[in-house]
């Protein structure tokens, strides 16, 4: 019987929540290997824009940086022997251009290093998945928008410490959910804006190796600080990120913002998985998971259906803080270039964005089918006997009682509610106070949903 099938791939078979979504494809290794060729092929236009390299060599450069033309296996092989991907790149990406120019593969790479490359690669990788995780949570916020509003007065148990404490609306739990959403897109939103740099810094961040190649092309000593400034701005022009003040090699404030952010991303989705999963459980049974044929289902007992989106948003939620704090970590580099700290971001990185791009595309479809049950929760509510009203009760009695006098009352009348099954509304002490049908107005429930309904007007029109 023959060995299994070597297959050197990632296939997603231990990370469900991102197999097969858009951002997992966005980070794969192919992508990751063209965002490092469009980084090499967008240094060599912007080199032309400054007239220090041919045109010509530009465009036959842009022309060969195909990921589809190189083996990524064997670039992945040989980077073991360098401890980085981009010497082996070059190396192979030289031979393809020289195989359609000679002249040409003299101007790939010139005057970098491997950081520039690898680095400026990984921000384009970063721009591009980021875009994907943005459409995916305005798509959420939409849908937690429909049911806020749908539910803007669907009475549901508030509860803390895990027990019922007050009346809330299903549409103010949806309302807080779409915030978060929202807080999480306008950081991803800040970040598309201004906060991913390329990285232009040659061999210790002083340029110097491009300031040379600019002198032997032109002829002439360009001013060094005019140049750099010029050179790194027209970088950033053609990759479309931003220009950076410093070259930032060991200065890895880009990849703090990046681990900051998709911690924060999949944190507000876990919530809402959390959330969901609670809302699902037999004995509650306020909510439950869009019905798809075949999903949810358990090996060992065919009555179940599990809360698999909710369940797979909450793993993504799990991971990506202790890997982001993995990359928060590798601020602390040592000198011009770090031995281990840069490497050590690679896959950590990519780790947070598939994983928040999975929970994010998990998501959509969790917010847009979502089942609520009103007539549920309006049952778990009536399970207290209006105990959940005792607040308002006590609140009520005061100006009557004084504010001691009423909540001992209300922590007797309770006790004695729970001890005899009445509702609150029927307990004798409660009704030697106050007339019977003002008490069973107050313990009414959908009474005391406090400023529920303004505040979900309130987050919708935001």
């Amino acid at each position: 019987m023959s060995g299994p099938h070597h297959d050197p791939t990632d296939a997603g078979l231990l990370s469900p929540v991102r197999a097969g979504t858009p951002a997992e494809a966005a980070v794969c290794d192919r992508a990751w290997l063209q965002a490092m060729l469009d980084a090499e092929a967008a240094l060599a236009r912007a080199q032309a824009r400054l007239g220090t390299l041919p045109p010509a060599a530009a465009d036959t450069i842009t022309r060969c940086a195909r990921a589809e033309r190189l083996d990524l296996r064997a670039l992945a092989l040989a980077s073991r022997e360098t401890a980085n991907p981009v010497v082996g790149l070059v190396r192979a990406f030289t031979a393809v251009v020289a195989a359609e120019d000679p002249a040409a593969a003299e101007y790939v790479h010139r005057g970098s290093t491997s950081q520039d490359i690898l680095d400026t690669g990984a921000m384009l990788v970063a721009a591009r998945t980021l875009r994907i995780i943005r459409a995916d949570l305005n798509r959420t916020a939409e849908a937690l928008a429909v049911l806020a509003v749908r539910h803007r007065d669907t009475v549901m148990a508030g509860r803390t410490l895990a027990l019922q404490a007050v009346p809330i609306t299903f549409g103010l739990k949806a309302a807080g959910w779409r915030l978060l959403v929202l807080d999480a897109e306008r950081r991803l939103a800040a970040l598309l804006r201004d906060g991913l740099p390329v990285s232009l810094g040659g061999a210790a961040g002083t340029l110097a190796g491009y300031l040379e190649y600019a002198r032997i092309d032109s002829g002439s000593r360009p001013d060094p600080g005019d140049w750099a400034e010029r050179l790194v701005a027209a970088y950033a022009a053609e990759t479309g990120l931003a220009a950076p003040v410093l070259p930032w090699h060991a200065l890895r404030t880009p990849m703090a913002d990046l681990a900051a952010a998709l911690a924060l991303t999949t944190g507000a989705l876990g919530k809402i998985a959390v959330d969901v999963q609670s809302l699902t459980r037999t004995e509650v049974g306020e909510a439950a998971e869009p019905a798809v044929a075949g999903r949810g289902s358990s090996s060992a007992m065919p009555h179940k259906r599990n809360p698999v989106l909710a369940t797979l948003i909450r793993t993504a939620a799990l991971q990506v803080p202790v890997m982001a704090a993995g990359l928060t970590q590798c601020l602390v580099s040592e000198d011009e270039r770090s031995a281990g700290p840069w490497h050590a971001e690679w896959q950590l990185l990519r780790e947070c964005l598939r994983l928040a791009g999975g929970a994010a595309h998990t998501a959509v479809e969790l917010a847009r089918g979502l089942e609520v049950r009103p007539e549920r929760m309006a049952a778990n509510l009536a399970m207290t006997g209006s105990l959940v009203v005792s607040e308002r009760v006590a609140a009520v009695l005061a100006p009557r009682l004084g504010k001691a006098a009423a909540k001992q009352l209300l922590t007797e009348a309770s006790a004695t509610a729970t001890h005899t099954g009445k509702p609150l509304h029927e307990v004798p002490e409660l009704l030697a106070v106050l007339p019977a049908d003002e008490l069973a107005a107050l313990c009414d429930p959908a009474g005391w949903t406090g400023a529920a309904a303004g505040l979900v007007d309130r987050a919708v029109r935001h």
